[in-house]
């Protein structure tokens, strides 16, 4: 029997790996188009881009990651209640992949606004529902189900770590045309096509075995099973429950400051890093969206240690660090990483000059420490939400998460016409003070959050 429970833990099953395979492909999608996209938006039509200014490149762009996040709401809604969620996803690969090509094409801003669209409303059929048809292949008694997601994550961040080299190397190195040694157009539809690709080739693996590897996972519910949640649903929510659930509303108020951060990765630092940082080592220029390969890279190196680290500390006598407090040092630890990007600043002597170049070690550290402040927030929030969210609400609550890292995201994405309006040395000791400021007052107010948390 022994053996039998071991071997039954070891093997996930080939419709899980399946659908890992497909969020990677997803993932490379999503992360190469997003690692170039800001570059594109702002570089010149002759330098391959559109040639929109850096104020009206991170309006629509913010707007573009603020739906992104907005829109699966609606895609569980439609899944749980007409489609079903493997019919859902697929459906959403499809608007995916028509918005990639789109963008390859893409040369007025009409075509631009429907092919950002189309990858909006693909994101929401496809994001929470991929997702959550993990969780069908095993009961909740399984021993398999947490680390399922995990190595799920894992595949989330291959995806995310390869796309910015492939795309980004199309963009500016394979298709860069040059004159004289400089780069005078960018290959930027290409990094685009690529993802594109990825997203095509992952519907094509759904067509041809989606029903070998899935079966009837991601069905739509059965009538006699909705009834029985609907049940659940009507229930009251005890004063316990009200409590639990304003502490997870609080709490994304912090969520928010986290994310307008972080998220900057995709706008205000690609810009900095693209104008600003000496991206030369030796004779080799390394392509601006390369970057954003770090944090996933991170993620995949540090995800389990951290993982141990948590476990660890909750065999303790006092238990482990309470998850308010948790996301305290992770805003606090956000912030070093702006004042990174202060030095950076300081460095340059705050000159509007692209001549003058910072570090890149600069860069590096504080993309580091970013993730390092995301492993103690994202992971832990997430869990944290769906712990403490009471059932008949569960979706309401997760829509609030959600919610706060969309508009965190949106505050992100318009950070960058910001940074060329106050000067790069301003927004950076700005966010500094604002992050770390949050996270010190989070961690005081941590024992008022447990003591809500703790409600029966």
């Amino acid at each position: 029997m022994a053996e039998e429970a071991l071997e039954k833990k070891a093997n996930y099953g080939k419709g899980f790996w399946f659908v890992s395979v497909l969020q990677m492909l997803e993932r490379f999608s999503y992360y190469g188009m997003r690692g170039i996209l800001i570059l594109f938006l702002t570089q010149s039509a002759m330098g391959g881009g559109l040639g929109l200014d850096k104020a009206t490149a991170s309006t629509i762009y913010a707007n573009f990651v603020m739906f992104v996040y907005f829109t699966p709401l609606a895609g569980g809604y439609i899944a749980d209640h007409y489609l079903g969620k493997k019919q859902t996803f697929f459906i959403g690969s499809i608007f995916i992949t028509a918005g990639m090509i789109g963008l390859f094409f893409t040369k007025t801003n009409l075509m631009l606004y429907i092919s950002l669209l189309s990858i909006i409303i693909g994101n929401g059929l496809w994001k929470p529902n991929i997702t959550s048809i993990v969780g069908t292949f095993y009961d909740d008694d399984d021993p398999r189900k947490d680390g399922a997601y995990s190595i799920f994550y894992t595949f989330i961040n291959i995806g995310a770590f390869l796309a910015p080299l492939v795309c980004g190397s199309l963009a500016s190195k394979v298709f860069a045309v040059r004159e004289g040694g400089e780069i005078i157009s960018y290959g930027y539809r290409y990094g685009f096509l690529a993802a594109g690709l990825s997203m095509l080739l992952g519907a094509v693996l759904y067509f041809l075995f989606a029903d070998r590897f899935l079966g009837e996972h991601g069905e739509v519910v059965k009538k006699e099973d909705k009834e029985e949640e609907t049940q659940e649903d009507d229930k009251e929510l005890t004063a316990g429950e009200k409590k639990r659930s304003l502490s997870i509303v609080l709490l994304s108020f912090f969520v928010i400051i986290f994310w307008a951060g972080f998220e900057q990765a995709g706008s205000s630092l690609t810009l900095y890093a693209h104008e600003y940082i000496d991206r030369s080592v030796g004779s080799f220029v390394v392509p601006t969206s390369w970057f954003q390969s770090i944090n996933p890279f991170l993620c995949i190196v540090l995800g389990p240690l951290f993982a141990m680290l948590f476990l660890k500390l909750s065999k303790r006598e006092q238990g482990d660090i309470p998850t308010p407090r948790k996301m305290g040092y992770g805003l606090i630890i956000l912030g070093l990483g702006f004042a990174l990007m202060v030095g950076a600043s300081l460095q340059r002597g705050n000159v509007s000059d692209p001549a003058v170049k910072a570090s890149m070690v600069w860069l590096l550290g504080a993309y580091t420490l970013h993730t390092t402040g995301e492993m103690f927030l994202s992971p832990v929030g997430l869990s944290m939400v769906s712990k403490l969210a009471p059932k008949q609400i569960g979706a309401v609550m997760m829509g609030v998460w959600l919610f706060a890292t969309g508009f965190g995201n949106y505050i992100a994405g318009k950070s960058a016409a910001y940074v060329e309006a106050w000067g790069a040395l301003h927004v950076f000791s700005f966010v500094t003070a604002v992050t770390v400021g949050a996270g010190i007052l989070l961690c005081i107010l941590t024992p008022f959050f447990v003591k809500m948390m703790n409600e029966e």
